[in-house]
């Protein structure tokens, strides 16, 4: 952000100049995304817990799993990544990386961090926050950023999305 920053570009585009169902959808993935590590930090501190040894060791494996999928999104989008969607602002159809094995690998990231983070510090709370977290996300690749991208890209991203799932792997 502080590089793309420097060079004139907002990436924080999160609920900008949008309206109705995909503003809402929009400031909730960014509250959610605040609310969640707040629970996650608690249940950490706190230590909570129901699941076995073996469970919050898979947690540890999706967790840092997840960060690694984040973070080689990030850094394969460069200074086309941005949080949200911006209509003003041209960016490039990324499909290479990563994204030829996903098409959304920054939410897949953070899916995957949620969920091992759980595993890792059970409780009903952040189960329930963790699952709503997971739900935003998926709406706003659906709702919001599939929309964009086809506007944007047209039949470059409709070949593209033939070929690489929403997710994880390719058709």
């Amino acid at each position: 952000m502080i590089s793309q920053r420097r060079k004139g570009i907002q990436t924080d585009q999160i609920g900008k100049g949008k309206v109705g169902f995909v503003k809402f959808i929009e400031v909730t993935m960014k509250i959610i995304t605040i609310i969640v590590p707040i629970a996650e930090i608690i249940s950490i501190i706190l230590n909570t817990s129901v699941l076995p040894v073996w469970a919050r060791i898979v947690g540890i494996c999706i967790a840092v799993t997840g960060a690694a999928v984040f973070i080689t999104s990030v850094v394969t989008m460069r200074d086309s990544w941005r949080a949200g969607v911006s209509k003003t602002d041209k960016t490039d159809l990324v499909t290479s990386g990563i994204y030829s094995f996903s098409r959304n690998p920054a939410f897949l990231g953070f899916d995957l961090v949620y969920i091992g983070v759980l595993l890792m510090f059970f409780n009903l709370i952040l189960f329930i926050i963790s699952v709503f977290g997971v739900i935003i996300f998926h709406l706003q690749i659906v709702n919001v950023e599939e929309d964009f991208l086809i506007e944007a890209f047209g039949e470059d991203y409709l070949n593209y999305r033939k070929k690489v799932c929403r997710y994880f792997g390719r058709r």
